[in-house]
């Protein structure tokens, strides 16, 4: 599903750019790298939901597109039973047919 929302994937890659580099800063003690880090943070998590917003939005319009397009006509199906050819189906055994009741006095 995140092959669809590129918005979204760009805001969070920004923001796990962000989140590296604050740990490359943290662990090797660059001060002077903290602030970028920062910044691209926070610009990661503003852009986060304006852009699932237009990512939802292209797929809701992309869903209508679709209910929207005609279909073509289904394929005729055939009538009855389709039966395998070369062995004939088996005689029917025939129930026999009940006596008649007799009327009662």
């Amino acid at each position: 599903m995140l092959r669809r929302l590129r918005y979204t994937r760009a805001a969070l890659l920004l923001f796990g750019l962000g989140l590296a580099l604050g740990f490359i800063v943290v662990v090797g003690e660059l001060g002077r790298f903290g602030r970028v880090a920062s910044v691209l943070m926070v610009l990661g998590l503003l852009a986060l939901m304006p852009a699932f917003a237009a990512d939802l939005r292209a797929l809701a319009l992309r869903a209508w597109a679709a209910m929207r397009r005609p279909r073509g006509r289904k394929a005729a199906r055939p009538r009855g039973k389709a039966r395998a050819k070369g062995k004939p189906s088996p005689a029917r055994r025939r129930v026999p047919a009940r006596p008649p009741r007799g009327r009662r006095a």
